[in-house]
């Protein structure tokens, strides 16, 4: 063990990386990647430059899934070698790099609907054991007039066809939701339910609430997000990789008092950053927009930042805000902040913070298209309450007073440049930006230039070798 903390990291440095083993089995690429159907895609659409975009475990396979495309329809093809924010999301952004009109869409998927490309969605067909998934359902639910709805992760909807057959004779309460990529047409129907692309029909006479869940794929942010938004639902699950059924025990009001917790923090910031963690999920626009105004009406600065993936280094940068909102898909929205040096939020939970007229009723929400104008669960935004009238809250984390009611929009416009350069530039700027301020505050602000004052010098030989071990360093151990 002492020999692995005091390593000086070089057997990392030296060692050769190899091509990770492809999730495809290797004698039915045509199978797995469903090469008929995509080019049948193409040739239907009458597409000359097409995207590939695979994940990172099926990245070994594009090199030769893109030379059968390419000789099965003549089209151009080219590989998204990384994605700009999840995997799961359709980069629009590097597909147009290249100038694609349309791309094919490999491996797990969040199913969010595009803004502007034609997209084939192939989940790739992971197998699935049939007899024993069966024989774990009949297991936890040996009630057969149980009511239960099937999910499952969007690799193995291939196989729900034959599940359903399975179990539909034995139990006449089974309900097996649908994928439907992109909006599905129409508006929903009594009794429908449509998220997460799954549709599905509750015939009960108590709606949703008084059927479980049946997960079909291993733990992860999919099944986090179903029960966090289905939480008045039992969950089960088959894991296909291991082989068994579980009742799930993830403490779904812990999780929720976790998020409502940080609302609390939410309310309680006075900047606060915008994080876009995604550029081609249809109406992030308009959200951003929403979002802004709702922040600049609640009395909050903001900022827009468009940091590609985040992690805790990126945003500690910004050491100024107090909280973050991550605008993402709804697989991605419920990023696990523990580690950040600020909490990130989701519009949902913003909007629970800032929005007087909303109200917590114990539906959670990770998409944020629902809180757009028109959508099932928008809320406008209550009428301007005189600061005098505003009924005063305190802070449940700081204990401190706090505004909570909705101003006027500003309608005072900044002063011209020109009038900011005739004063000490830093002041200025600190009336009008909380950014600056901090700046200002902070006691190391960054390199100077320091003209006229640092000698000019030659430039000289530098060491050479890695920093572990430079050339002109002895390599003796002790």
């Amino acid at each position: 063990m002492a020999t692995a903390f005091s390593s000086d990291g070089e057997a990392a440095l030296q060692r050769e990386l190899r091509a990770a083993v492809a999730a495809a089995p290797r004698g039915d690429l045509d199978g797995f990647y469903e090469m008929g159907r995509a080019a049948a895609f193409v040739r239907d659409g009458g597409f000359r430059k097409v995207a590939l975009q695979f994940p990172d475990e099926l990245l070994a396979d594009a090199v030769e899934v893109a030379a059968r495309m390419e000789a099965a329809t003549g089209a151009e093809m080219y590989v998204l070698g990384d994605t700009t924010y999840g995997s799961c999301c359709v980069d629009e952004v590097a597909a147009e790099h290249v100038g694609a009109e349309a791309v094919l869409h490999y491996g797990p998927a969040c199913l969010s609907p595009c803004r502007k490309l034609p997209v084939l969605h192939i989940f790739g067909q992971q197998p699935l054991d049939i007899r024993r998934c069966t024989e774990a359902f009949q297991e936890l639910y040996p009630e057969r007039q149980s009511c239960v709805v099937v999910l499952s992760d969007v690799v193995y909807a291939h196989a729900m066809g034959e599940l359903e057959q399975q179990l539909c004779p034995e139990y006449p309460n089974i309900i097996f939701s649908r994928l439907v990529c992109g909006d599905p047409p129409g508006p929903a129907v009594p009794g429908e339910e449509r998220k997460f692309g799954r549709q599905f029909l509750v015939k009960a006479a108590g709606g949703l609430q008084d059927y479980a869940m049946f997960y079909v794929g291993a733990e992860g942010l999919a099944l986090t997000s179903f029960m966090l938004t289905w939480n008045r639902c039992p969950f089960s699950s088959f894991n296909p990789v291991t082989g068994c059924g579980r009742r799930e025990t993830l403490n779904v009001n812990r999780a929720l008092m976790r998020r409502l917790y940080l609302v609390e923090r939410a309310r309680d910031a006075s900047v606060v950053g915008i994080l876009v963690g995604t550029l081609g999920v249809a109406g992030y626009l308009t959200v951003l927009q929403h979002i802004r105004e709702l922040l600049c009406r609640a009395g909050k600065r903001s900022y827009t930042l468009a940091v590609g993936k985040p992690n805790p280094a990126k945003l500690a940068n910004f050491l100024e805000v107090d909280i973050f909102v991550l605008v993402a898909c709804a697989q991605n929205s419920l990023l696990d902040s523990s580690d950040f040096y600020r909490p990130v939020v989701t519009p949902y939970e913003l909007e629970l913070a800032c929005n007087p007229a909303r109200e917590w009723t114990g539906n959670y929400l990770t998409d944020f298209r629902d809180l757009l104008p028109g959508a099932c669960a928008h809320v406008e935004l209550p009428a301007t309450v005189p600061s005098a009238e505003a009924v005063p809250d305190v802070s449940l984390i700081t204990g401190k007073m706090r505004s909570a009611h909705l101003c006027h929009p500003p309608t005072s416009q900044l002063p011209p440049s020109t009038a900011l350069a005739c004063r000490d530039q830093t002041r200025a700027l600190a009336e009008i930006s909380p950014a600056a301020s901090f700046l200002e505050s902070r006691s190391w602000q960054g390199l100077e230039q320091q003209l006229g004052q640092t000698p000019v010098s030659k430039a000289v030989q530098g060491q050479r070798g890695i920093a572990i071990a430079y050339e002109d360093e002895g390599c003796e151990q002790p």
